[in-house]
């Protein structure tokens, strides 16, 4: 005879507490802190955009107004970050960019219709965090195209950076795929009358008679 068959009630006690726990881990499960609202290929097409970059020379007009409509953010440690840093940017290191307070102040300033630039030693550092945000529908933040190395070197004439052919996208002087790719009209000359070629195997030759 099972234990279940004896006592009943036991069985009865042991599944109600199994379902109590299930449901209490359910309820108090925390929601994901960050959600992909992108997929891939959306992805792919925001790092092309030109909106997920914020330029030097914005920056010299940002710097230059006392309205706030921009807000800097320095994702370099603390002790580099004292070193030197852009007059008026925050400090909100790498480290503790994913951290509840640091997400739950970016979400206040998209609502608030505030446009968030990270910016790092240089813009590669500030590439990846970036995209994180921005696949997660923080759509108001950017990168500062150069980064903190390209604004120390030209601080004194950021709005002439507007011509630095250098902070522009690179386009590519020729198309190679369209160069490659037949033009109207034209054939591939393929020869399809060409006969199989028939490999013949060639005799073993016996062996001579005979020894040493």
């Amino acid at each position: 005879m099972h234990v279940h068959e004896s006592n009943p009630w036991r069985t009865i006690i042991a599944l109600s507490v199994f379902v109590v726990i299930l449901i209490v881990g359910f309820l108090t499960m925390r929601k994901p802190l960050l959600t992909y609202e992108l997929d891939m290929k959306q992805s792919l097409n925001e790092a092309k955009a030109s909106d997920t970059s914020f330029y030097p020379w914005q920056l010299d007009s940002v710097l230059k107004s006392e309205k706030k409509s921009v807000v800097l953010f320095d994702i370099r440690d603390h002790f580099v970050y004292g070193q030197g840093h852009i007059p008026g940017a925050e400090n909100l290191s790498a480290q503790d960019l994913s951290k509840n307070e640091s997400i739950e102040r970016l979400e206040n300033l998209k609502e608030r219709g505030i446009t968030v630039v990270l910016y790092g030693e240089n813009q590669l550092h500030a590439n990846g965090p970036c995209m994180l945000f921005r696949q997660v529908g923080l759509d108001n933040v950017k990168e500062l195209v150069g980064g903190y190395q390209y604004y120390k070197s030209n601080k004194d004439k950021l709005a002439a950076s507007i011509n630095d052919s250098t902070l522009h996208p690179e386009k590519p002087r020729y198309d190679f795929a369209e160069m490659a790719a037949p033009k109207d009209g034209a054939k591939l000359n393929i020869n399809t009358d060409k006969k199989p070629v028939v490999i013949k195997r060639r005799k073993k030759t016996t062996a001579v008679a005979g020894g040493c």
